[in-house]
């Protein structure tokens, strides 16, 4: 394989690495220059600021995925359409420079006749698949706008995407809720998270569930240093109460969203596996040894 670098260009910060042949990062670099700091023809100057002297080497491939190809981003890549693996992939790369610099196009679906689509998860998916060497499975990558990712035969038959993160932060801070929560988070309260999960089951709706927060305060019946656990339970439950029942799923994702999915699932008495942000960089070198392929 060509010597590779993957980066991870997101919309508040940018992460690359230099990758060895088997898919493990050689080396790390992070930088807070994610796409909105960039001003219009200013990337190739960020990338080359961030690892030029790793792009210097003769023969280098440049894999960049995430926010970068949006429309905010470098330069828009069309979505690749479900159900891709890897060869449609690589078919839809767009090249910022023929063989050395490309952009992941991302994927779409369609589901009930409205589109859904990620950019970046698809290169963490690929990496899973390649890490725990087996060729499908539901795959679940937890932030902000969450996706739920169903793969067969190595290839992305459709996926989900739930607004959990972003519900968190507009109750936790533009709701009723905000007035009884404390100015920050702190650490995981594992009871009372657990206790949001399973009142999210039996609720029904977040819609109604989410009230419970105000009400047990009001009542003296949850700590005020446990209110921002219960209410990320509320809402992680309501994304879970979702799921498909049969599925063990594969968590991918930080260490910190991803402990608290593995919680949620546990107390709802479903196994998982959980994996880190590796998963990019294998998934870009899995994805550069199909371009080396006749």
């Amino acid at each position: 394989m060509k010597p590779l670098v993957a980066v991870d260009w997101g919309t508040s910060s940018l992460r690359a690495a230099r990758i060895a042949a088997d898919g493990a990062a050689l080396e790390e670099r992070a930088s807070p220059r994610g796409i909105l700091t960039v001003p219009a023809g200013g990337f190739p100057g960020v990338l080359h600021e961030l690892c030029g002297d790793w792009l210097a080497a003769p023969g280098t491939l440049c894999l960049v995925s995430g926010m970068a190809g949006s429309r905010q981003g470098w330069r828009e890549a069309p979505y690749c359409p479900c159900p891709a693996g890897f060869a449609e992939l690589a078919r839809a790369l767009l090249w910022i420079e023929p063989g050395r610099v490309a952009i992941v196009p991302g994927l779409s679906c369609e589901a009930g006749g409205v589109p859904d689509v990620i950019r970046g998860e698809e290169v963490q998916v690929f990496g899973a698949l390649d890490l725990l060497r087996r060729p499908g499975g539901v795959f679940v990558l937890p932030g902000t706008h969450s996706k739920w990712v169903r793969v067969d035969a190595g290839r992305v038959r459709s996926f989900a995407t739930f607004m959990s993160g972003e519900c968190y932060a507009l109750l936790r801070q533009h709701s009723i809720l905000a007035r009884t929560l404390p100015a920050d988070d702190g650490e995981l309260d594992e009871p009372a998270f657990v206790r949001g999960v399973r009142h999210a089951q039996e609720a029904g709706s977040l819609l109604r569930a989410a009230f419970s927060a105000r009400t047990l305060a009001l009542f003296d019946r949850l700590p005020t240093a446990a209110q921002p656990s219960y209410l990320s339970g509320l809402v992680i439950g309501e994304e879970l109460r979702l799921r498909d029942p049969g599925a063990q799923p594969v968590l991918v994702g930080s260490p910190a969203l991803t402990r608290r999915y593995a919680l949620a699932l546990t107390a709802l008495g479903v196994a998982s596996t959980c994996l880190g942000p590796e998963a990019t960089w294998r998934g870009a070198a899995a994805l550069a040894r199909s371009l080396e392929i006749p």
